[in-house]
């Protein structure tokens, strides 16, 4: 029997102060039936793969991408529902409405993403906020001060919420590590303010 792909009420998220104003709220299970929403996600989104500029050479980017930008449908009825969700939650702090998304496809451990903020556009001045949904297998998403510090390592999936604001995007860098083990494919799904890449 199929799972039913619902939401929990958005409350009691734990958050973490960290340094110089950033902080990030985590709350464990926010969607049930992750792992049917993974497999419509996996099947149906029209991933792409990107190249990029590294040096001398052009590589592939180590993950599949689709951006949604404000006004296009997002692929599932159960993200517009969490990005209002999040934007009636969030709004007192953030002051403006989550309009965008942006998933990314983690296949195996080799797929991954390096160490950055979210500073094109306005995060690169500005308070903002980012808000990760995780579904299918967990995956650590570890952050870090700027200019390097302590690492703190999250793990998230299966329906997990993630949310990174303050001053995170300016003075603290994330990243999904590639994984010396095996791990199974994930999605990513992140929820930004108009001008917050």
């Amino acid at each position: 029997m199929a799972d039913t792909i619902s939401l929990r009420p958005l409350t009691g998220p734990r958050r973490t102060p960290l340094a110089e104003g950033a902080w990030v709220d985590l709350l464990p299970g926010w969607l049930s039936g992750a792992d049917e929403l993974f497999a419509t996600l996996a099947q149906d989104v029209p991933w792409y793969a990107e190249k990029r500029q590294m040096y001398d050479r052009v590589v592939a980017v180590p993950r599949l991408l689709c951006f949604y930008k404000e006004n296009d449908a997002l692929p599932h009825p159960i993200l517009t529902e969490a990005r209002a969700a999040l934007t009636d939650h969030y709004r007192p702090e953030l002051r403006e409405p989550f309009r965008t998304a942006g998933l990314c496809y983690y296949r195996d451990a080799n797929d991954s993403v390096a160490w950055h903020g979210d500073r094109v556009g306005r995060g690169a001045t500005e308070d903002t906020m980012v808000a990760i949904l995780s579904v299918g297998a967990a995956r650590g998403l570890w952050l870090r001060p700027r200019g390097g510090g302590e690492t703190l390592r999250f793990s998230v999936g299966h329906g997990d919420l993630l949310v990174m604001g303050g001053s995170c995007q300016r003075t603290w860098e994330h990243a999904v590590p590639k994984s010396s083990r095996a791990v199974g494919p994930r999605v990513s799904i992140q929820f930004r303010p108009a001008g917050v890449r």
